[in-house]
């Protein structure tokens, strides 16, 4: 069991931003094509977070043309290149799995204020 907790440890790592459900968060996500690589911008809510350690994983919903598109990105993932928070959401549930039969202006979430907003670590 040590020795899958220190493999667990070398794939971990803590350049990551603390982000939480609710947020709307920006996913630099590499992409292969064939020998090409690219970043492709993922732009959306965090609707979930599930798991822990290396196991850790985090569902973003974003609208594209009025269709609502969910991706499950692996939070430790190497091909995740960077993750950016643009708004910390203000929300009572861990889990919004009922912004899904929202529309419009139901299904937006409050920003949080400045008393509201997490403390950043040091």
């Amino acid at each position: 069991m040590d020795k899958l907790r220190l493999i667990e440890q070398t794939v971990m790592h803590d350049d990551l931003p603390k982000f939480e459900a609710g947020d709307t968060v920006n996913v630099h996500y590499r992409v292969r094509e064939g020998e090409k690589e690219r970043i492709q911008q993922y732009v959306g809510v965090v609707i979930s977070e599930r798991g822990s350690g290396a196991n850790k994983t985090f569902t973003v919903r974003k609208m594209s043309s009025n269709v609502g598109v969910e991706r499950i990105f692996p939070l430790y993932s190497p091909f995740i290149a960077k993750i950016e928070v643009k708004k910390h959401g203000s929300v009572r549930r861990s889990k919004l799995f009922y912004i899904r039969e929202r529309t419009g202006k139901s299904a937006r979430i409050k920003e949080k204020t400045a008393a509201e907003a997490p403390k950043k670590k040091k």
